[in-house]
C-alpha cells in the first residue's frame, strides 16, 4: 500500500451538441478541471445557493446555460476568488471537420476524451498521487457511458504509475458542486468559440491552460 495521501480529482464536462449537421452547434467542447483538496469554493457556493433561496429564487443547483445572469455573475465571482490550484483543459471539436466514421459515440468519445486525459495527466507529476478520481455527470445512455468509461480506463491505466490507482464515478451534476464548477468553465470556453463571446472566459482564463482545436489543420468539411 502506498503511503501517498494526495488525490488528483478530475471533473469532466461537455458543451455543444452532437448533431453532426448544419442544424447542430458548430463546436463541441469536452473539458475538465483538475484540482486537489481542499475545495474552497464549495462552502461559498452552498451559501450562495441558500442566499438565493431566501431571496425567493427556486434554484436546485448551478447550471451556467440555465442560470440567470445575476446568478452567473455571483457564481463566477466565487469561482474567481478560489481559482488558485484549479487547472482547466479542453479539446475543441469543429464538428463539420469530423468524418462520418468518427461521429458515432463509440468512436468519437474515446478519441476526444483520450486526447484530453492524456494531456491533463501529462501536466501532473503522477508519482505524487495515491489515486486519480474522475467524475462525470450521470449518463443515461449506456452506449455513451460505456464509451466514456472505456476511454477513461484505458488512458488512466496506461499513464498512471504503479503507485497510483483510479476510480470513475458518474454522479448527477446537481449533487456535485465541482461538476457544476466544471460546467461553468466549459460554458465560458464554449461561448468563446461558438459565439465569440469572451466576457465570461476573461474571468477564468488564468486557469485555462489549454484549448486544443483538434481539427485545426483539417481542410475537409463533411457538411
Amino acid at each position: 500500500m502506498s503511503d501517498l495521501q494526495r488525490f488528483l480529482y478530475i471533473f469532466l464536462d461537455e458543451a455543444g451538441n452532437l448533431d453532426f449537421s448544419s442544424k447542430g452547434t458548430r463546436y463541441f467542447v469536452l473539458g475538465c478541471i483538475s484540482k486537489e483538496r481542499p475545495f474552497h469554493a464549495y462552502r461559498e457556493l452552498t451559501e450562495l445557493k441558500y442566499d438565493l433561496v431566501e431571496q425567493r429564487t427556486d434554484i436546485e443547483y448551478f447550471h451556467a446555460s440555465e442560470d440567470r445572469q445575476a446568478t452567473r455573475d455571483a457564481v463566477f465571482k466565487i469561482i474567481c476568488s478560489n481559482i488558485d490550484g484549479v487547472r482547466y483543459d479542453a479539446v475543441v471539436v469543429e464538428k463539420r471537420k469530423a468524418s462520418a466514421a468518427l461521429q458515432a459515440d463509440e468512436k468519437f468519445y474515446p478519441k476526444m476524451l483520450g486526447h484530453l486525459l492524456r494531456h491533463v495527466l501529462d501536466k501532473h507529476d503522477l508519482r505524487l498521487f495515491r489515486e486519480a478520481i474522475v467524475f462525470t455527470d450521470r449518463l443515461p445512455v449506456a452506449k455513451k457511458r460505456n464509451a466514456i468509461e472505456k476511454a477513461v480506463k484505458e488512458t488512466l491505466a496506461a499513464m498512471l504509475p504503479k503507485t497510483a490507482t483510479y476510480r470513475i464515478y458518474h454522479h448527477d451534476s446537481k449533487s456535485n458542486i465541482d461538476l457544476q464548477i466544471s460546467d461553468y468553465f466549459n460554458w465560458a470556453v464554449y461561448r468563446k468559440w461558438e459565439r465569440q463571446d469572451e466576457r465570461s472566459y476573461d474571468l477564468i482564463k488564468s486557469a485555462s491552460k489549454s484549448e486544443f482545436d483538434i481539427f485545426r489543420s483539417g481542410k475537409t468539411y463533411y457538411y
